[in-house]
């Protein structure tokens, strides 16, 4: 199965609206939005969800408040304040403030009763929908919520496994931005991995760091200069730079204000006509044909 993985190196660059006119020229692909912690692909596609999964990761200390003796020992052990008295139980109780609680069970051994357990943590959900686009698993981890690298293996294993059962030769990953271990999950295993970049500074000092990530892995990458005639020095310096990574540069797109006119109305850029909508086909034909 081949894989394309579009990342950016840093949010804002137009990796979404790229990787959701892909999923509309594909045809034949499933999609993974393995942006967990803002996950905006299914805002240009519209899907209906017919599967919804917990997600859990980490853990979290839990007390029985039926049989806490209100001795505190619980919250003078744990250096994070997350036990305090509770003010909803009917009789005096030790309770945890879960958005405190960073699950390093000390409080465990410590409680003279033996009441208090860890739990696995619930921090967000997965699910599984379909597009006019095509198959789309994608994610929401709750604010704060950890493992997101975990859960953006989880998408993508998940998306692997409905292109094997639909017969889908082709997966396209909508990544996150960075280099964390969210941009590192959703690498893992690509085929191809295309950067989105725009001509400014900030754009080029992110690109080469997630040159260096697909480097380090291996991955055959290119890059697409989104934007580019807002600074066409900048985008040479860009391109220049890719090739020197061993990166190679394709189509650029230029600024076009209908993206965002196409966007508001629900649609990706190549579902109208327009100068940038011309430029994003003539990159994906570039891409399949890499």
């Amino acid at each position: 199965m081949n894989e394309i993985v579009i990342l950016s190196g840093k949010g804002g660059t137009g990796k979404t609206s790229v990787a959701a006119s892909f999923a509309v020229l594909s045809k034949r692909a499933a999609l993974a939005d393995a942006d967990v912690d803002a996950s905006n692909l299914s805002l240009l596609l519209d899907p209906r969800v017919r599967r919804k999964e917990v997600y859990r990761a980490g853990l979290e200390a839990v007390v029985r408040l039926e049989e806490c003796g209100d001795c505190a020992v619980c919250a003078g052990v744990c250096r994070f304040n997350a036990l305090r008295p509770s003010d909803t139980h009917t009789r005096p109780a030790f309770q945890v403030d879960s958005f405190l609680c960073e699950g390093c069970g000390r409080c465990v051994p410590m409680c003279p009763r033996g009441i208090i357990e860890m739990r696995e943590r619930t921090v967000g959900e997965w699910m599984e929908s379909d597009t006019r686009a095509g198959p789309l698993v994608h994610a929401r981890l709750e604010p704060a919520g950890e493992n997101s690298g975990k859960l953006a293996s989880l998408v993508k294993r998940e998306a692997r496994r409905v292109a094997a059962e639909r017969g889908l030769g082709l997966l396209l990953v909508d990544g996150p931005p960075g280099v964390g271990c969210s941009a590192i999950a959703a690498l893992s295993g690509a085929s191809l991995v295309l950067f989105v970049a725009e001509p400014t500074v900030s754009g080029l000092h992110d690109f080469e760091r997630a040159a260096d990530l697909a480097r380090h892995f291996t991955v055959p990458a290119a890059l697409c200069v989104n934007k580019w005639d807002i600074h066409p020095v900048a985008a040479d310096s860009l391109e220049a730079k890719a090739r020197k990574m061993n990166v190679r540069p394709l189509q650029r797109v230029r600024y076009d204000p209908s993206v965002v006119s196409a966007q508001r109305r629900g649609k990706t850029v190549v579902e109208e006509d327009s100068a940038a909508a011309q430029d994003v086909r003539d990159l994906w034909r570039e891409v399949t044909a890499a």
